[in-house]
């Protein structure tokens, strides 16, 4: 027999900051609990006020160190910060292959941070599926500032964009990036660039080569014409720990401007719509179950070869089909 589960409690816990609540009402959203419905109608009264960052870039460029340089800058101000790292999935358990990232480790102790590895499990865009209910567990639980690393994944990455109130760009000097960052589309979803491993040759051909392009053209999380916003493009050593209270600052300046355009609403509402999009179509999957060998499908299928109806008009009705 399965164990009742205390929602409530766990939610009340959680809020009370004990990381152990926090830690399984994540994991009942990372594994599709039948408790997540009531875990996600417990949180939503106290979801909202955390920033969330989505931290993201090539691999190579130092996203782990440089989470973990903005971990500490956020805590020398007093805030509390929850921290998802998405990670490629095991080919064999599904796991996070990073673990609870090692780097990260010099936080372990500190109460007031919360870190745990996802993983993408597949999932394109950078980010795990569960992610959005992830940081809305972190959220509900008190966090002030909810950091989301991605899996450096390239041209996919851009779906960071969705999941957060501000989105972070990482840059290394050399190999292109610039013109490679221009190509994943990642100039049009970042609202702070940041050029790591300053300290390396060809950093300032890569600042000039990253600010040029932005002046070219405001990406659609720029703003309305009358307050823009101007991504600021800024260099660290995260490794040492140099330019990071810049990037600190740029955050807080860029969630000033998100309140004061209005901008905070409209993003937190596109990503609610998207949320409540996904879950439908999860629904709508887990309803209609595996196509695979259905009768109407396989008619469907033989028709399109046939040359009798289009692919569209075949699905057009075979939804109709499965319609309750």
């Amino acid at each position: 027999m399965t164990a009742t589960i205390d929602v409530a409690g766990l939610v009340e816990r959680a809020r009370n900051g004990e990381p152990r609540a926090v830690a399984r009402l994540i994991s009942f959203v990372e594994d599709a609990s039948p408790a997540m419905r009531e875990v996600t109608a417990a949180l939503a009264p106290f979801s909202g006020r955390a920033h969330v960052i989505g931290l993201t870039g090539a691999p190579g460029v130092g996203k782990s160190t440089s989470t973990s340089a903005l971990v500490g800058a956020f805590r020398a101000r007093g805030l509390r910060v929850g921290v998802l790292a998405v990670d490629p999935s095991s080919p064999f358990s599904g796991g996070a292959l990073l673990g609870d990232r090692v780097r990260m480790q010099e936080h372990a102790t500190d109460s007031g941070v919360f870190i745990r590895s996802m993983a993408s499990r597949g999932h394109l865009g950078g980010l795990s599926w569960a992610t959005p209910q992830a940081i809305r567990v972190l959220d509900a639980a008190g966090f002030d500032i909810v950091l989301v690393e991605t899996v450096g994944v390239g041209q996919s990455e851009v779906e960071v964009a969705g999941a957060a109130d501000t989105a972070v760009v990482l840059l290394a000097p050399g190999m292109g990036d610039g013109v490679q960052a221009a190509k994943a589309g990642i100039l049009e979803i970042g609202d702070i660039f940041v050029v790591n491993k300053a300290d390396r040759d060809g950093v300032e051909a890569t600042l000039r080569e990253l600010r040029h392009m932005i002046t070219l053209g405001s990406g659609p999380r720029s703003g309305s014409a009358d307050n823009p916003w101007k991504p600021p493009v800024l260099r660290t050593v995260a490794s040492r720990g140099e330019g990071v209270a810049d990037v600190v600052d740029a955050i807080s300046s860029h969630r000033e401007w998100l309140g004061h355009s209005g901008q905070l609403a409209v993003r937190r509402h596109s990503r609610a719509q998207g949320e409540v999009e996904a879950i439908a179509f999860g629904i709508f999957r887990e309803r209609i179950g595996d196509l695979s060998g259905d009768a109407r499908l396989e008619s469907l299928a033989q028709r399109v070869v046939d040359g009798v109806i289009d692919p569209y008009a075949a699905a057009d009705l075979l939804v109709a089909g499965l319609a309750p």
